[in-house]
C-alpha cells in the first residue's frame, strides 16, 4: 500500500529515523544537515551529463536521462543502505530546492510503504534556517569565556567542565583545528565554512537556554574558518574566567600537545622564519638553535615569553571585559583542574560579579 509523503519545514534529525540527503557527493561535502546520510540520486559526473543535455539538447532529453540514472541509483540504495529498514521506517529526504531529486526518491519509498517526509525548500531552506538561528544567538546565549595565555589548558578545562555536567561549546573541535598557526589536528580536515556553521547550530540547539555555556577564548578565525559575526560579538561581550598558569608549566603542556612538531619541526621552522621581521634575527636565530638542539621546553618557554604572552596581554588590554574569576593554577594535574572547575561552578552560581582571585 502506498504510504503518505508529507512536506515539512522541520529539519531536526531527532524527529526522523534518518535524514537522507539525495544531492551529489560534492554538494553533501560542502554542507549538509548534521547527521544526514548521503544517498545520491545523481552522482557528480551524472549531474554533469544531465546538465549538458539540458543545455545542448532539451529539457525533455535531460529529464528522461536523469530519470533513468536516478532509477538505477535509487535501486542500488534500496539494495544496500535501505535493505534492512523496517516497515515503520520514517525518513526525511531533501535535495537542493526540494525538487525533482528528492520527490523521485520519496515516491519510490512511498510506493514501498514507508511514510516519507520531504523538506520544503530543500537544502536552501535549511541553510536559511541555519543563518537565522545564528543571527538570533545574542538574544538567548549566556556565554562565559575561559581565558588565559597560550598554553593555559583552556580546551582541557572545557572538557573537565563538561564532565561536571556543564554546557560547553568547543569551537576548536567543531572546526577541527586548535586555533593557532600550528593548530592543524593530524588526521582531521577542517570543514568548509557552511558545514562548520551547520555543526555549530546543531550543537547550540542542544543547550538549555537558561544555563550558561562555557567557551574558550578564541580569535575571530580558527584555522581557515571564520566565527560567525553574531557569535563573535556575543563572545566579545561575555564575562571572563581567567586562568593564570606558570610559564614553565605552560611550556611543558605545549610540548606534549604539539608533539608532532618535535617529530617533524618543518612547520615550526617556517613559523620562526615568519617572525624575523617582528622580532629580529638575534632572537629568531636563538629559537632556531634551540630547535636544532631539540630543546623543546626552552624553545616553547622562550616563544611564550617573547611572542605569545605579550601578544595576548596586548589583546586583553584593548577590551574592557567583566572578569568573574581569576584563578591561579600551578599545574595541569587532574586535582588542580578539578579544583579550578569547582571554583568556577561556585562562582558562576553567585549573583555578584565582583572580581574574585583564588589561588590553588
Amino acid at each position: 500500500m502506498t504510504a503518505p509523503i508529507h512536506t515539512t519545514q522541520n529539519w531536526q534529525p531527532d524527529q526522523y529515523d534518518v535524514v537522507i540527503d539525495v544531492r551529489s557527493p560534492s554538494e553533501f561535502a560542502d554542507d549538509h544537515i548534521e547527521g544526514a546520510v548521503n544517498l545520491p540520486a545523481l552522482f557528480d559526473d551524472e549531474r554533469a551529463v544531465v546538465g549538458k543535455l539540458y543545455k545542448r539538447t532539451s529539457a525533455f532529453a535531460a529529464r528522461k536521462t536523469g530519470a533513468a540514472i536516478m532509477s538505477r541509483n535509487i535501486a542500488q540504495h534500496l539494495e544496500t543502505f535501505l535493505k534492512d529498514k523496517p516497515a515503520d521506517f520514517r525518513p526525511l529526504i531533501y535535495c537542493w530546492r526540494g525538487g525533482k531529486r528528492s520527490r523521485a526518491f520519496a515516491l519510490v519509498l512511498s510506493e514501498i510503504g514507508w511514510t516519507t517526509h520531504l523538506l520544503k525548500g530543500g537544502y536552501k531552506a535549511y541553510r536559511r534556517g541555519v543563518l537565522d538561528k545564528i543571527k538570533s544567538l545574542p538574544e538567548w546565549l549566556q556565554l562565559i569565556i575561559i581565558a588565559g595565555r597560550t598554553g593555559s589548558g583552556k580546551t582541557d578545562l572545557l572538557q573537565t567542565l563538561r564532565q561536571n555536567k556543564q554546557q560547553i561549546l568547543d569551537l576548536e573541535d567543531l572546526a577541527a583545528h586548535r586555533g593557532s598557526l600550528l593548530g592543524q589536528i593530524p588526521g582531521r580536515l577542517q570543514p568548509g565554512q557552511r558545514l562548520f556553521e551547520s555543526r555549530l547550530v546543531q550543537k547550540l540547539m542542544q543547550f538549555e537556554p537558561s544555563l550558561p555555556v562555557f567557551i574558550e577564548s578564541e580569535s575571530s578565525r580558527i584555522g581557515n574558518l571564520q566565527i560567525p559575526a553574531p557569535l563573535w560579538q556575543a563572545m566579545t561581550n561575555a564575562p571572563l574566567v581567567t586562568l593564570d598558569v606558570p610559564v614553565s608549566a605552560r611550556a611543558a603542556y605545549l610540548v606534549s600537545v604539539y608533539e608532532r612538531l618535535t617529530l617533524d619541526p618543518s612547520d615550526l621552522l617556517v613559523l620562526i622564519d615568519g617572525m624575523v621581521r617582528r622580532h629580529g634575527y638575534d632572537i629568531t636565530s636563538e629559537w632556531k638553535n634551540l630547535l636544532n638542539q631539540k630543546d623543546w621546553h626552552s624553545l616553547a618557554e622562550s616563544l611564550l615569553t617573547a611572542h605569545y604572552d605579550p601578544a595576548y596581554d596586548q589583546s586583553v588590554s584593548r577590551h574592557d571585559r567583566e572578569e568573574l574569576l581569576y584563578v591561579l593554577q600551578k599545574d595541569f594535574s587532574v586535582e588542580q583542574r578539578e579544583k579550578t572547575v569547582h571554583k568556577i561552578i561556585r562562582r558562576v552560581g553567585k549573583s555578584s560579579v565582583t572580581r574574585e582571585v583564588t589561588p590553588q
